[in-house]
């Protein structure tokens, strides 16, 4: 296979500073001041100048010693929690800013969408960026008017191509964005999570057309996401960032699963909440001997006990647990009417067990709700707790690899 990106050594350093006052004059008498070891002429009334509390070094590195490798055809998506470095390696790809060490080498043109408001010039009709960015790609005239019509239809902005584009909403923008990145010929697609952006059905749209890009044209896809079923279904590779490094780089399922148990690492097993006007208090979960854990068989029960308090007009609430798995979707939801729990107004405890041999093994996450069904949500906690259920003493791992859904019903077969 043909590599098109080659990534060395990458580090990428940002120096904390101070923003300009606006003018050389005052910027020159601030300069004098601190080499004088006096007070910023220009801090507001009630700032203080305390350089202590920046640490002990105005270099922050947003990206460290960064390593990999993709070929031809490859979709990789990017993963990594808020300020994991995600964004910076896609602008440093981008070649929107430079890397501070490393190297990298890169077979092809690129088309990226980072962020909303980048990529096009907001005083341009969205025909007219259509042109330009074909251009700076390389791409003569005649190939752009060949690809026009499809990137319009696409985007579904035709009524507005001939506006300038600063004029358009955000999600008309991103459409418009997607479409030009999508269709004009460049050998490498990167995209940014700006695809929340758009509804949902203009995102199966572009997960499709990346689909095609990579599968079908044998393109190379750059995607980052915290949609981990999106990562699923578009990519065959998954690399792994977190506070700046690789944690794991390889194929797709290892890696929302190493993903899955970083999110983990020092995640309690017990939730608690002493604030007087919450209603959930304390939340643990147990095995059936009522010892804290977090990991399951597949044929144990998982007991999750909550401590709460309700006032007398929280009786008429109802009170729900939400399970979901590692995709964020929605397993199941367990919900009783207050009133039907406790009799009375104060703290109460209640146990919630999942029956044993109902959840397939993987991960899953806990969210706490109480509300008044259609009128008010009086409060509600999400991802509160996590755990796992294991494959020890099952079946499940004769079927390594495969999907087998998230509730495992055994049903009643007959002969007939």
């Amino acid at each position: 296979m043909t590599k098109v990106i080659q990534v060395e050594n990458l580090s990428k350093a940002y120096r904390l500073g101070e923003i300009g006052t606006g003018t050389i004059s005052k910027d020159l008498e601030r300069f004098w001041a601190r080499m004088r070891g006096k007070e910023d002429p220009f801090l507001k009334i009630g700032e203080v100048n305390d350089r202590t509390i920046k640490g002990g070094s105005d270099v922050v590195l947003s990206l460290k010693d960064i390593n990999f490798e993709i070929e031809k055809g490859d979709a990789v998506g990017i993963i990594g929690r808020n300020g994991a470095g995600k964004s910076t390696l896609l602008k440093i790809l981008s070649r929107v800013t430079a890397p501070t060490t490393g190297s990298v080498k890169i077979k092809g043109r690129i088309a990226s969408l980072l962020e909303v408001g980048t990529g096009f010039h907001p005083e341009l009709t969205g025909k007219e960026n259509i042109f330009l960015n074909g251009a700076i790609l390389g791409m003569r005239k005649a190939e752009i008017k060949r690809k026009f019509d499809e990137i319009v239809d696409f985007s579904g902005v035709d009524r507005y191509i001939d506006t300038p584009v600063k004029r358009y909403s955000s999600g008309m923008y991103v459409r418009l964005a997607f479409a030009v990145a999508a269709y004009l010929e460049s050998e490498i697609l990167i995209v940014d999570e700006v695809l929340a952006v758009g509804d949902a059905e203009f995102q199966k749209k572009c997960l499709g057309k990346m689909g095609d890009i990579s599968q079908g044209q044998g393109r190379t896809v750059l995607f980052v996401s915290h949609n981990m079923g999106a990562i699923k279904k578009l990519c065959n590779q998954a690399i792994i960032l977190d506070k700046g490094s690789i944690y794991s780089k390889g194929n797709t399922s290892d890696g929302i699963t190493a993903y899955t148990q970083l999110q983990n690492i020092n995640k309690a097993i017990n939730y608690s909440n002493n604030d007087p006007g919450k209603k959930f208090r304390e939340v643990t979960i147990e095995d059936n001997k009522g010892r804290l854990k977090s990991d399951f068989s597949f044929d144990e029960n998982v007991n999750v006990r909550l401590k709460f308090e309700v006032g007398q007009r929280d009786l008429n609430a109802a009170m729900g647990i939400k399970i979901l798995d590692d995709l964020e979707r929605c397993i199941f939801t367990s919900e009783k009417k207050v009133g039907e729990i406790v009799k009375h107004a104060g703290e109460s405890t209640a146990v919630i067990t999942i029956p044993r041999e109902m959840l397939s093994p993987g991960h899953y996450r806990v969210t706490f709700g109480m509300h008044v069904p259609n009128v008010e949500i009086i409060e509600v906690i999400t991802d509160v707790l996590h755990f796992e259920i294991l494959e020890t003493g099952t079946d499940f791992y004769q079927f390594s690899g495969a999907d087998m859904g998230c509730v495992f019903v055994n049903c009643d077969w007959k002969i007939l």
